[in-house]
C-alpha cells in the first residue's frame, strides 16, 4: 500500500486496465452530473488516491479498509480534505461501483462554529485606495458592494446588469444556481464608467494582458490567478486578515 502522505497524482497511464476503466466511468459521471470543475477535480483526485494506496484493487473495500485508509489521511490532511476524499469515494461507489452507500460511523469530522471576519468601510476603502490597477480596483469594489464571489464577479457580462430593475443577475452562483443581487446606485456609476475605459461588447472586467486596446477584444475575463496574488498583496499591504475576503 502507498503511504498517503508522499503519494503523487498518478497519471492515467500508470493505471491498470481495470481501474482505468473504472476512473473514466467516475469522469464521465462527474460531468454528467454538471458538477462544478474544482469539485470534479476534487472528487476525481479522491479516487485516485483511494485507488493508489489499495494497489488500485478497490472493487471490495470493506469498512476496516476504509477506516485504515482515513485514519492515515487524517494524520497528514485537513479534515476538509478527508471529507473530499470521502464525498468522492462515495460517489465513486455509486455511480461506478453501484453499490448502496452508508455513510461510515469511524469519520465525525470536528464541528466548529465561527462568526466571519467583517471587512469594515473603512478597510474596504483603504483596500481600494491601495490598489492601483482601475480593473482590479473597479473589480474588488464591485465584489465588495454586491457581496459576490471572486468567481461570480469575473465572470459578470454586460447583459447581467439590470439598470432599469437595479439589480445584478449573477450566474451558475454555488450550487449551480443563480441569483439576483441589489444593485446600488454607485456600483452602477462605477461600472459604466469603467465600461468607458475597454467598452468590451460583453465582459465587464476583460483580460488586460493585450493592455487596454486588446481589452475591447479580450476572449475571457481577468486571470483568476493574478487577481488573487494582487488581492493578497494589497491586503496585506493594510493588514486585513485572509478570511476576511470572500474569494471562493
Amino acid at each position: 500500500m502507498a503511504n498517503i502522505a508522499q503519494q503523487s497524482v498518478a497519471p492515467q497511464a500508470q493505471f491498470p486496465p481495470h481501474f482505468l476503466q473504472q476512473y473514466e466511468s467516475h469522469l464521465r459521471h462527474l460531468e454528467l452530473k454538471g458538477l462544478q470543475p474544482k469539485t470534479i477535480d476534487a472528487y476525481a483526485r479522491g479516487v485516485r488516491r483511494i485507488g493508489e494506496y489499495f494497489s488500485y484493487q478497490v472493487d471490495a473495500l470493506g469498512a476496516d479498509d476504509l477506516a485504515e485508509y482515513f485514519t492515515e489521511l487524517k494524520a497528514s490532511h485537513s479534515w476538509s480534505g478527508v471529507k473530499l476524499d470521502l464525498y468522492g469515494w462515495k460517489f465513486f461507489t455509486e455511480h461506478v461501483l453501484r453499490r448502496p452507500w452508508a455513510m461510515p460511523d469511524f469519520i465525525r469530522p470536528p464541528k466548529a462554529s465561527r462568526l466571519p471576519d467583517i471587512v469594515s468601510v473603512e478597510q474596504a476603502q483603504a483596500l481600494f485606495d491601495a490598489t492601483h490597477v482601475l480593473s482590479y480596483r473597479v473589480l474588488f469594489f464591485t465584489l465588495y458592494s454586491l457581496g459576490l464571489r471572486l468567481g461570480e464577479g469575473l465572470a459578470l457580462t454586460v447583459a447581467d446588469i439590470d439598470a432599469q430593475r437595479m439589480r445584478v443577475h449573477v450566474r451558475d452562483a454555488k450550487g449551480n444556481r443563480d441569483r439576483l443581487v441589489p444593485l446600488p446606485q454607485r456600483t452602477l456609476a462605477v461600472l459604466r464608467a469603467f465600461w468607458r475605459v475597454h467598452r468590451h461588447p460583453r465582459l465587464l472586467f476583460p483580460n488586460r494582458a493585450a493592455g487596454l486596446r486588446g481589452a475591447r477584444s479580450a476572449a475571457s475575463a481577468l486571470d483568476r490567478g493574478g487577481v488573487q496574488r494582487a488581492l493578497r498583496q494589497v491586503a496585506t499591504q493594510c493588514g486585513l486578515k485572509k478570511r476576511s475576503l470572500r474569494t471562493a
